[in-house]
């Protein structure tokens, strides 16, 4: 029982048939007293724990019946350490001492003198902070007094509580403004990340809020500027809310007559019960506005405390100010903000060495801005954070249902800010602004929001098994999460690319290190900057611009990294798939090359097959990983076909990406129109028809000319290999021989995506079928949909993205049997 047996006569204590047990959160016989959890905190103890001890007349003196013991970590304070140990094992303790007691086993050990402390309550009086010590007293007296009653100094002539202590790496330098507190071996600086202290060894802690004597609360770092943020304007839905929770103040302040906007809650009467009713009833009319008492210190008048919940509400409340070097540019009617650092947990940071690259527009050739570049050193730190979020931080800790919401809220935020994604993803890519608004962007919000809602819907299974009578055996699989992730993505769809794994990954719990195409990083980087504003915690999700070379082999190699997901090239699939075996066996899915083969038989829609068609080779200029790479045509239809695909290719408008007439934009970076050049080069000297295109556009930028072959033979290599540009390669087959097409269809190494244009059902439910392709269209192309599993065969690689199944690709199966 919770009580000060002292106080209480011996006879009541004595009076129960088994005498009287107290629990005391301590090692016993050292901290006895009322405070013993602070001051083992205080005390830098290294191991903590309680005792359950029979009652006597003295202060904690009683015979001992059990004890358990926990380590005591660096970061522990009175909340967490109740959390994570003296609450949960306390029960248990209480009950097993219940359980020794009721079978006449419960051991009486006298305490022993030896050891013995005892330290007075802690008081405000006496929690004032000695600052002739070192870093690590300090970081112990701050913790040990955390929230009651609260170490405190004199800063700048009152009172100043300090709360949130953490111990810094040796070292460890900060840009602040300077703080003087008398009393300090120096003063502290108020940098971003908090209130830098210094111990008189030259070591350093950090402090993260800081009350004063009102009772308001404030981020430590906000020390200077604490009521220099601007003012939101309410939307007539929050003037609502904000309504409700003035009368809310009204029937808590019942001794106020009005609540103005300066009411401030405490200094008007309210006590700490109020501030946890005042929470509870904000989670009542505003379920996404999530409180901490914390937040009502911080925000003691009403107007003050309004503005936090909308800003809560509206995803802007982070706990730490995100700080980003924006690149702003003044384009496509919008002012848009660009980051281009590393993102790295949590915090937009300088590769090492400050090293940069210049990342390209192609439609001008000229540099958009300079962009991280991330080195071998970059990535440990990534995979460290990715691994401690996972492992250590909120991130494992979090259930499924919370998980979604944060993908939900996430997607919103795409959402909002989609016209700018497309332009960065227009400007950087070369995609026409329309398609990346729709397809880029659109899709890569529908995934999101896809995978939002499998959050809470992963599960296992239970399975009968085989067993000697009696079969008492209960056998049932878990889906767990994988761990750190690797995922590298290409340039063709930089921001989708990123969604289709990065939302199947996170979904299922894991932790993500992303690095983006070197030549498209700038979508991948904005969104870094959507996802910590959702609230994702520090480390979940990191992104590292910069060389496969350099980034995406160490990713492969790195002995953390427990899945990478790949897409891009056979050749450099091949590659990670060896690193990654040699490595640590690391799970693996690639989606790589493709020659997806169309055939279109005599009895389509022609309309339709000439419309699709088209689609299906020059959609995204090209530079699509299931265009089809080769189009198979009945021969009595075949030369109206070209007819009518030339009469259409003339037709699209070559220009400006932002343009919202283009039809075609540039391709994505000049080494690939180069390639282009080469490639269309190579069919001319092998005997191809070049019937129209086949050039660089004369105009700044890397613009490539739609491009059309007739008379492609097999054994040509423009037949074989794969352009991944705006090339159509046509070639004849027999009327009537539809196994014969179907063989030359499949006489190719890779297996991605097929197509096949026909009115007859049979034929086309044949043709699907023989197709040896992950993807078939029928009577259409690139339908591609966020619930439908997109992957290839053979060369084009394995594993899958979207759909349910997608979510296998970053789990793993636990199997458990337990006997009973």
């Amino acid at each position: 029982m919770p009580f000060c047996s002292q106080f209480i006569p011996m006879e009541v204590i004595d009076h129960p048939a088994h005498g009287s047990i107290i629990y005391h959160p301590s090692l016993l016989p050292r901290h006895r007293g009322a405070s013993a959890i602070n001051w083992t905190l205080i005390h830098g103890d290294k191991k903590g724990g309680f005792t359950v001890f029979w009652a006597d007349d003295g202060l904690d003196t009683g015979p001992i019946l059990l004890q358990r013991e926990c380590d005591v970590e660096p970061e522990d304070t009175v909340n967490t350490i109740y959390k994570r140990f003296l609450f949960p094992e306390g029960v248990k303790g209480t009950v097993d001492a219940v359980r020794l007691i009721a079978a006449g086993n419960a051991p009486k050990i006298v305490q022993p003198e030896e050891g013995a402390t005892y330290e007075g309550i802690q008081k405000k009086d006496n929690a004032k902070i000695d600052w002739n010590q070192s870093a690590q007293a300090l970081h112990n007296w701050i913790r040990g007094n955390d929230k009651v009653p609260g170490a405190w100094a004199e800063v700048d002539g009152q009172k100043v509580t300090f709360y949130g202590s953490s111990l810094l790496d040796s070292g460890a330098t900060a840009i602040g403004q300077p703080l003087e507190i008398p009393g300090a071996s120096q003063p502290g600086l108020v940098a971003k990340a908090g209130l830098m202290l210094f111990g008189n060894d030259g070591k350093t802690l950090l402090v993260k809020n800081l009350q004063f004597e009102d009772g308001k609360m404030i981020a430590a770092a906000r020390y200077f500027s604490s009521g220099s943020c601007a003012s939101v304007e309410l939307t007539e839905e929050e003037k609502a809310f904000a309504e409700q929770m003035r009368g809310v103040w009204k029937s808590i302040l019942t001794n106020v007559d009005a609540i103005e906007d300066s009411t401030d809650f405490f200094k008007s009467g309210a006590a700490s019960m109020d501030v946890v009713r005042l929470v509870e009833e904000v989670k009542l009319r505003a379920s996404g506005c999530q409180l901490q008492n914390e937040d009502v210190y911080m925000n003691t008048t009403f107007q003050d405390f309004i503005q936090m919940c909308v800003r809560k509400l509206r995803g802007e409340d982070d706990e730490e100010e995100l700080v980003v070097d924006y690149v702003e540019k003044n384009i496509n009617n919008m002012t848009i903000r660009m980051p281009h650092q590393l993102f790295i947990n949590g915090e937009f940071v300088d590769a090492e060495g400050g090293k940069t690259y210049k990342t390209i527009n192609p439609t001008d050739g000229t540099a958009i801005c300079d962009v991280s570049l991330a080195q071998s050193s970059d990535v440990d730190r990534a995979v460290a954070a990715a691994k401690e979020a996972f492992e250590e931080g909120e991130w494992g800790k979090i259930n499924p249902r919370d998980r979604g919401r944060l993908l939900y809220k996430l997607a919103d935020l795409m959402e909002e800010h989609q016209e700018e994604l497309a332009t960065i993803e227009s400007m950087d890519s070369g995609a026409v602004y329309t398609l990346a608004l729709k397809t880029h962007v659109g899709m890569s919000i529908q995934t999101f929001r896809y995978f939002a809602g499998w959050c809470d819907k992963i599960q296992g299974c239970t399975i009968p098994i085989n067993q000697a009578r009696p079969n008492r055996n209960l056998t049932f699989t878990k889906k767990e999460p994988i761990g750190v992730c690797a995922i590298v993505i290409p340039w063709n769809y930089p921001l989708m690319m990123l969604a289709w794994k990065t939302a199947a990954c996170l979904a299922a719990g894991n932790t993500v290190v992303l690095k983006p195409a070197q030549v498209t990083p700038l979508t991948a980087v904005k969104f870094a900057e959507l996802a910590a504003r959702a609230g994702f915690p520090k480390g979940v999700i990191n992104i590292l611009p910069g060389s496969g070379a350099l980034v995406g082999q160490r990713l492969s190699d790195h002995p953390d990294v427990r899945k990478l997901g790949f897409t891009g090239s056979t050749e450099i699939g091949k590659h990670i798939m060896k690193s990654c075996a040699v490595s640590n066996v690391k799970k693996v899915s690639l989606e790589l090359g493709g020659k997806s083969p169309l055939i279109i038989f005599s009895d389509c829609d022609m309309d339709k097959a000439v419309r699709m068609g088209m689609s299906a080779v020059f959609f995204n200029k090209g530079e699509n990983c299931i265009a089809a790479g080769r189009l198979f045509v009945e021969e009595n239809i075949h030369d109206q076909y070209v007819k009518r695909v030339v009469e259409e290719v003339k037709k699209m408008k070559i220009g400006d990406p932002l343009d919202r007439s283009t039809d075609h934009g540039p391709q994505n970076h000049k080494a690939h129109m180069d390639k282009l050049v080469e490639y269309c080069q190579t069919g001319v000297r092998e005997g191809a028809t070049l019937v129209y295109g086949g050039k660089q556009v004369s105009r700044p930028g890397f613009f490539f000319e739609p491009t059309i072959f007739t008379d492609v033979q097999d054994h040509m290599f423009i037949a074989i290999e794969e352009s991944f540009g705006p090339v159509m390669i046509l070639s004849k087959f027999k009327s009537g021989d539809v196994d014969e097409v179907l063989r030359r269809a499949n006489a190719t190494e890779y297996g991605l995506a097929s197509g096949v244009f026909t009115r007859d059902i049979s034929k086309a439910l044949y043709v699907s079928e023989k197709l040896n392709a992950g993807t078939v269209f029928v009577n259409t192309y690139n339908k591609t949909d966020v619930a439908a599993p997109f992957g290839g065969f053979k060369q084009s690689g394995f594993g899958k993205d979207l759909g349910q199944e997608a979510l296998n690709e970053y789990l793993k199966t636990k199997a458990v049997t337990v006997e009973y």
